[in-house]
């Protein structure tokens, strides 16, 4: 699923899809024939392979060279930009293989328990170490887009997201879901719990996927209690934005949840979301208790406790918010050198815009020069930009409408940059793909420059995240004392 999102942005940019994949469920198959996407099914018979020291190496049903083999002729015919590998039984060994079906290789992993031949690699999840989880298992070229700023989202949850607030007042609405299989019922056992709280005018929603193993059971559950059933739903982001409370598991559907701002009781389904969830609960994103008795017990108490604490709830909602912007996809992309930020030269009849952007208190305060710019001093600046060959002052726009200010000042073969994004609402979240299209612009437009530098003041943590996350190297740090 996070696969076929990135894939929609991609595909809405104008670019060719085909998904390789064996053993895919008829309904997956279907979901990707609705939305034009071309498939290759590689064969599922099962093939003797030898011992892997992969955890997952049995997921693969092959030795990675075999795997490999097929893959190189699924994907024959064509001259591929990206290769995109999510895949816990694939290593190095298979991706190094594949490198002469495509330009560039990107890992989506969020596990980190194994080497990589890749140049961006991606792991949505929060971690308390994830800076350096990486460190010795990707090239030193590879950039490393971590954390759930990045988190792969449907284009509903984005869209959704202005127009929901951080959750206050009471607990009217519960959203159930425990992901689409739910092997071990977690679902019939928060149902269970939840008919046993006494709030009048509680609305219960309950969402399952196609192959649940309970899936008849629950229904008749539901109707029992007065709950409302869900069956493979598509009204996922809808029904998270108007919940009050969630109760589910952890993977993709997290950042779903924090998205939207909804506050959630989660419990680990999988081994490989334990560290995950610890550490964001520990950031204040989730409410994740320990299981130590009754599971139906724990829901019920854990729940009561939530829907009484009211001021959590909106402490939880509003860390979650800040964490998860919905426009992870967009960033996924943009480090693909796709993006659909325009780059212009700035012309005069910007000034006024940008006086106003430049004296914005959100922009002054990561500026070398904190003070209110004079008009009368900013005009006689612009102007001198304007003219000196060896400064390039760029306007990112979309559709037409600007969303940030770049000036490249060329020193021989290198350019200092300086960046900001638009200080509005709509232009939230752009700064890598603003980023991204100024440094195509530069090579385009200067193929001399060979070099990018950027100073950073050490308070900005938002831009220190913005250039290291692009592959910049910090070469030294300016220390600074105030006396007076």
């Amino acid at each position: 699923m996070r696969c076929l999102t990135l894939a929609d942005a991609l595909k809405q940019r104008g670019a060719h899809i085909r998904f390789v994949s064996c053993g895919l469920l008829v309904y997956l198959r279907d979901m990707l024939s609705a939305k034009d996407m071309e498939l290759v099914s590689l064969g599922s018979d099962a093939i003797p392979y030898p011992a892997d020291d992969l955890a997952h190496a049995s997921w693969l049903g092959s030795s990675q060279a075999q795997d490999a083999q097929v893959t190189i002729q699924a994907l024959s015919g064509q001259v591929w930009d990206w290769l995109v590998v999510d895949h816990y039984a694939l290593d190095a060994r298979w991706e190094s293989a594949l490198r002469e079906t495509a330009k560039k290789i990107m890992v989506v992993d969020d596990i980190a328990d194994r080497q990589h031949d890749c140049d961006v690699l991606l792991d949505q999840n929060f971690y308390a170490d994830m800076q350096t989880r990486y460190a010795d298992k990707v090239p030193a070229h590879c950039q490393l887009l971590l954390g759930p700023r990045y988190a792969l989202l449907r284009d509903e949850f984005r869209k959704l997201r202005g127009q929901v607030k951080p959750r206050t007042g009471p607990v009217k609405r519960i959203l159930v879901f425990f992901g689409g299989v739910d092997a071990d019922n977690y679902t019939g056992q928060a149902i269970e719990a939840l008919s046993e709280i006494d709030i009048r005018g509680l609305y219960v929603d309950v969402v399952i996927g196609a192959l649940h193993p309970c899936l008849e059971k629950i229904k008749v559950a539901c109707v029992q209690h007065g709950f409302i059933c869900y069956v493979q739903t598509e009204k996922m982001a809808e029904l998270i934005a108007a919940a009050d409370l969630a109760i589910g598991a952890g993977g993709s559907a997290t950042w779903e949840r924090c998205c939207l701002g909804l506050p959630t009781l989660v419990f680990c389904t999988a081994v490989n979301q334990q560290k995950q969830l610890a550490d964001a609960a520990r950031e204040g994103l989730l409410y994740f208790p320990e299981i130590k008795a009754d599971l139906k017990q724990v829901i019920l108490r854990h729940a009561c406790a939530l829907i009484e604490n009211a001021r959590l709830r909106e402490l939880v909602s509003r860390n979650s918010m800040q964490v998860v912007n919905g426009r992870g996809a967009l960033l996924a992309i943009a480090s693909l050198g796709i993006s659909d930020i325009e780059i212009r030269v700035a012309r005069p009849e910007d000034s006024r815009k940008l006086f106003q952007w430049r004296n914005h208190p959100s922009i002054r305060e990561v500026s070398r020069n904190a003070d209110v710019i004079d008009w009368q001093d900013h005009q006689s600046w612009f102007a001198s930009v304007l003219d000196d060959p060896e400064k390039m002052l760029l306007i990112g726009q979309r559709s037409e409408s600007p969303v940030g200010v770049v000036r490249f000042d060329k020193r021989n073969d290198e350019a200092e940059i300086s960046i900001y994004v638009v200080p509005d609402s709509t232009s939230f979240g752009l700064g890598q793909s603003l980023l991204q299209s100024a440094e195509q612009w530069l090579v385009a437009n200067h193929p001399e420059i060979r070099k990018i530098c950027a100073h950073v003041l050490g308070e900005n943590e938002r831009s220190q995240r913005l250039f290291s996350g692009a592959g910049y190297q910090i070469e030294s740090t300016y220390y600074s004392k105030k006396l007076h």
